[in-house]
C-alpha cells in the first residue's frame, strides 16, 4: 500500500492538469506557431513556464486504483499487478482467463 500522502499528491497533480489544460494547449499552440512574430512566441513560451509546475501532464503518475502502488501498473485495467492477479484468479476480471495447454 503506497503512503497516502503520495497517492493526494498526485491526486492534487490531477486536478491542476485539468484545470491549466486548455490554458496549456493554447499557449503551446501558440509558442511553435511559425505564422506568428518572433516576439510573440517568446512572450506564449515565457507564460507557459510561468505556469505552475505540477499543471504538466507529464508529471502525474500512474497508480492502482486499489492500493496506490506505482510499479507492475497495467494500464488497461487500472491495477497493479498484484492485486490484478488476484482479481483474475478470482474471476473479477471480464474476458481473463488463465491459461491452460
Amino acid at each position: 500500500m503506497a503512503k497516502k500522502s503520495m497517492v493526494l499528491r498526485n491526486e492534487l497533480r490531477k486536478e491542476t492538469v485539468m484545470k491549466y489544460r486548455q490554458r496549456r494547449l493554447e499557449l503551446k499552440t501558440a509558442s511553435v506557431d511559425i505564422h506568428r512574430s518572433e516576439e510573440e512566441r517568446l512572450q506564449a513560451t515565457q507564460a507557459l513556464q510561468r505556469l505552475p509546475r505540477n499543471a504538466s501532464p507529464v508529471r502525474v503518475r500512474n497508480r492502482c486504483y486499489l492500493t496506490g502502488r506505482t510499479r507492475g501498473y497495467y494500464r488497461k485495467f487500472g491495477l497493479g499487478r498484484n492485486k490484478l492477479r488476484e482479481m483474475m484468479m478470482r474471476g473479477e476480471v471480464p474476458g481473463v482467463v488463465k491459461a491452460s495447454w
